[in-house]
């Protein structure tokens, strides 16, 4: 393929999986916001508690439609264990959250098809469920450091605002922090997915994927240490499977992938010890090479067709998908130009530096504790200065109390 044949044919790949995805992705991310405000998260720290198989059972049913990566479900986690979880439940939800959500099944389903689309949550619920138990019958309670407490920060509880609020909570969360926190990797995900499509010939992927006996081990190392959210790794695996992979091993890239990476096998080793990593890496492989092999023998059974596996975009009118392409194209550009852009105050009543502060789910938790506090009027975080700034008439010891009560230190700069 020339130079001009491939700057004709990658745009309307990427045209191409954006109009798949994008209605389903879109849907997916409201009802996230709906949930976002519905839960009442203190009542779900409050069930997962305990160390029996019901907890276990509820960890992996609450992480199902949960749309968290593994970045944001590592402090969740440690919240898990400050309000007394056991090690099955946490490992449980660290299983079941990121593998899917309810914005990666409808995604799923917009660019893979039904049998796909039903696997991700079934697995997932499966494969926490199996961990948390193992885990609990090899050991007791999780120990987690420090840092990984202080991560953890509160979970809002918006079960007593109006529902004008509640509104504005869910659509902030749905279409500006989900975007913020999935965007680098769906955009990663999209253009990885178009590469494949458009420079990778079929012969190749025939030749050397269309084998279970290379394709599954292959998927697996490439998933287990890499770090790619659900949504991203449909359009990757989606490319795979319309070159020529079985369903079934791009079924291990999209569980496998989401599930676990380098960070969270540094977290799980770092704070359960070897042999609970060995578990929770050794359930996800043996759970990913189960689920993939029988995906293809679904479909090898049903004669393998199309439908099974291939997305139903043409059911939905063109305009829809157009229309959302270019709404989800909008905000993606957005999350990333809006740092530079966004308002940035230059008389603020209070500067504080909050050294602890890492990422997404540690700003929104001090934005939401801050914003509860009595004469504050704008909050701003700065994670990359690790700055909060904050205007209004609030004293700075309320400020700092609050801070501090959310699990976070402020440094004294008058020192």
């Amino acid at each position: 393929m020339n130079a001009t044949d491939l700057l004709l044919t990658f745009p309307g790949e990427v045209w191409f999986l954006l109009k798949e995805m994008a209605p389903y992705l879109l849907l997916g991310f409201l009802i996230a916001g709906m949930l976002h405000v519905m839960i009442p998260q203190s009542g779900v720290m409050k069930h997962l508690s305990t160390g029996d198989t019901s907890a276990v059972t509820k960890a992996a049913l609450v992480g199902v439609p949960l749309p968290l990566c593994s970045c944001g479900v590592i402090p969740v986690a440690a919240h898990l264990e400050k309000q007394g979880a056991n090690r099955g439940p946490i490992l449980s939800f660290l299983i079941s959250t990121p593998t899917t959500g309810v914005d990666s099944i409808l995604a799923t389903y917009g660019l893979l098809g039904p049998l796909l689309a039903i696997a991700r949550p079934v697995a997932a619920l499966f494969n926490g469920i199996f961990t948390g138990v193992l885990v609990n019958r090899d050991s007791g309670k999780a120990v987690l450091p420090e840092t990984a407490s202080k991560s953890a920060g509160t979970v809002a509880d918006h079960s007593g605002k109006s529902i004008s609020q509640k509104a504005r909570i869910a659509m902030r969360y749905a279409f500006v922090d989900l975007i913020d926190d999935t965007a680098r990797w769906l955009v990663i995900g999209i253009l990885a997915g178009a590469v494949i499509s458009t420079l990778v010939p079929a012969s190749v992927i025939e030749n050397y994927l269309g084998s279970a006996w290379i394709a599954y081990p292959a998927m697996i190392l490439v998933g287990i240490p890499m770090y790619v959210c659900a949504t991203g790794s449909i359009p990757i695996a989606a490319s795979l499977i319309m070159k020529g992979m079985s369903p079934g091993a791009g079924f291990i890239f999209l569980f496998a992938g989401p599930a676990t990476n380098t960070a969270t096998i540094s977290f799980v080793g770092g704070t359960m010890g070897k042999r609970v990593l060995a578990i929770y890496v050794g359930t996800i492989l043996v759970c990913s090479l189960i689920f993939g092999a029988l995906i293809d023998a679904i479909w090898l059974y049903a004669g393998s067709p199309a439908l099974l596996v291939g997305g139903p975009m043409e059911m939905l009118p063109s305009w829809l998908g157009i229309s959302s392409a270019i709404g989800l194209t909008v905000l993606l550009m957005w999350s990333f130009v809006q740092p530079w852009f966004g308002k940035t105050p230059h008389e603020s009543d209070l500067d504080l530096m909050v050294s602890d502060m890492n990422c997404d789910h540690c700003r929104r938790t001090i934005e939401d504790v801050l914003t509860g506090v009595e004469d504050v009027e704008e909050v701003y975080v700065n994670l990359e200065e690790r700055r909060v700034r904050v205007n209004g008439a609030a004293k700075r010891s309320q400020v700092v109390t609050a801070i501090e009560n959310a699990g976070y230190h402020v440094e004294d700069e008058t020192l």
